[in-house]
């Protein structure tokens, strides 16, 4: 296998160092340069054309997002693997968002962290496991949510949404029942169970919100 190219940026040239001294002498790895802001990242990539980019998140002038996506808009085919101390999924969210393949904290492992190099290389998408399982938790409170937020949905039947949309047009009951071939009792039936469905007082406040929260259209 080629050598793969490493680009390592880091505002803190400790650590920096410390990761060069720690992935030069792995076989297979070949670090050809680094940058302690975004803006020097970004012209860095563009200049050398890494194969994969160690960025860090906080850095000044340019944080490590915002040079993912601006390295990525020009070198598609560069693999960005972020190293940080932020364990927010918000950060996590917005490095995947801007292209991200990876994202490790840096107290990962040097076995996870060499694991991670190699895997996002070959185009695998690669988060430590305590990313992982905050992503898994982040996504199983919003199926929770969205379930919760399903059963409380308020829904008109078919014939509610009509006799909704007739109301909406200023019809009478007489006219809804003539132009629905129902009788008037069932128009008020419909009407009285559809106000108290939507816990309104008027036809004003029902058709209201029956519109805004999608319940009918009116085109």
């Amino acid at each position: 296998m080629d050598e793969i190219k490493i680009i390592i940026v880091d505002d803190h040239q400790l650590i920096v160092n410390g990761l060069r001294a720690m992935l030069e002498p792995i076989k297979g790895f070949k670090i050809i340069g680094e940058a302690n802001d975004g803006e020097e990242a970004v012209l860095k990539a563009d200049d050398l054309k890494p194969d994969v980019i160690i960025m860090d998140i906080s850095m000044p002038i340019l944080s490590g997002i915002e040079a993912t996506r601006q390295i990525l808009e020009k070198n598609p085919q560069i693999k960005i693997l972020a190293l940080t101390q932020h364990e927010e999924s918000e950060y996590v969210i917005q490095i995947i968002n801007a292209g991200g393949y990876g994202y490790l904290l840096k107290n990962s492992r040097k076995e996870e962290f060499i694991e991670a190099i190699f895997s996002v290389f070959k185009g695998e998408k690669y988060f430590s496991k305590k990313i992982s399982n905050l992503l898994l938790s982040n996504l199983l409170q919003d199926k929770k949510t969205e379930t919760k937020e399903n059963l409380t949905k308020i829904t008109l039947t078919k014939r509610e949404q009509e006799i909704t949309k007739k109301i909406a047009e200023e019809m009478s009951n007489q006219q809804i029942a003539d132009n629905l071939n129902i009788s008037l009792r069932t128009v008020e039936t419909h009407r009285r169970n559809i106000m108290q469905k939507l816990n309104v007082k008027s036809a004003v406040s029902l058709v209201r919100y029956a519109v805004q929260n999608q319940l009918i259209s009116l085109e």
